[in-house]
């Protein structure tokens, strides 16, 4: 894997995200699957890592 890898994100509720760069500040993240979802489609999975930046 490329160390220069970025996260881009524009989830903007995200402690982590840096809205102006949309990008992830984490230097990891943890995708997690949604159980009991079997679209084929990007929302079988969702960032475990977010926290939202009010906490």
């Amino acid at each position: 894997m490329d160390k220069n890898q970025k996260i881009n994100c524009t989830v903007g509720s995200c402690k982590y995200n840096d809205e102006q760069r949309q990008q992830c500040m984490l230097e990891q993240i943890i995708v997690e699957p949604i159980l009991g979802c079997d679209t084929k489609e990007p929302d079988e999975s969702m960032c475990s890592s977010y926290e939202n930046n009010e906490e």
